[in-house]
C-alpha cells in the first residue's frame, strides 16, 4: 500500500466546497431515489446517476441536486479532479498525491472518497436520470418498480 494512502484522516474544510454530487446511504439512498423519480423532466436531464450496494450518487449543478434528509454534498477537488470529496471535508494529506494512487490502485476514474462510511465509491459509470435508470437502480436495490 503506498504511504499516501496508509496514514491520514479528515478534517473538516475551512471553506465548504460547491456541491456537485448528492450522496445518500440506506434508507436516504432509496429516499433520494424516490425524490429524483419526482422531479420535472428538465431537471432530471441535466443529472447523472449511479448506485451500488447501499450508496446512490447522483452529480450535476448544485442548483439542480435533489435534496432528502440524510443527503450530503460532494464535489471534484481542485488539484485532483478526479478525487471527489464531501464538500465540507477535506484529507489531512495531499489531495492530489491520494488520488493519484487510489486511481492507481482502483484502476478507475474518477473516484468518490467518503468519510462515512468510509468508501471508495467508482463515478466512472455515471448515467442520466431516466426512467429506465431508476428502474435499473430499482432492481439493483430490489424494490419495487416504482417507475411502472
Amino acid at each position: 500500500m503506498s504511504a499516501a494512502l496508509q496514514r491520514w484522516t479528515w478534517r473538516p474544510r475551512q471553506v465548504p466546497t460547491e456541491p456537485q454530487a448528492a450522496v445518500a446511504w440506506g434508507d436516504a439512498a432509496r429516499l433520494l431515489h424516490a425524490r429524483l423519480l419526482q422531479l420535472p423532466d428538465e431537471q432530471a436531464a441535466r443529472l447523472q446517476a449511479t448506485a451500488s450496494g447501499e450508496v446512490l450518487v447522483v452529480t450535476g449543478a448544485g442548483v439542480d441536486l435533489p435534496w432528502v434528509d440524510g443527503v450530503a454534498y460532494a464535489a471534484p477537488g481542485d488539484v485532483a479532479p478526479g478525487l471527489w470529496l464531501p464538500t465540507s471535508w477535506e484529507p489531512t494529506t495531499a489531495v492530489d498525491v491520494l488520488g493519484q494512487a487510489l486511481a492507481a490502485r482502483f484502476k478507475r476514474s474518477p473516484l468518490l472518497l467518503w468519510r462515512e462510511p468510509q468508501a471508495v465509491v467508482p463515478l466512472d459509470r455515471l448515467l442520466p436520470v431516466s426512467p429506465d435508470h431508476l428502474r435499473r437502480i430499482a432492481a439493483h436495490w430490489g424494490m419495487p418498480d416504482a417507475t411502472a
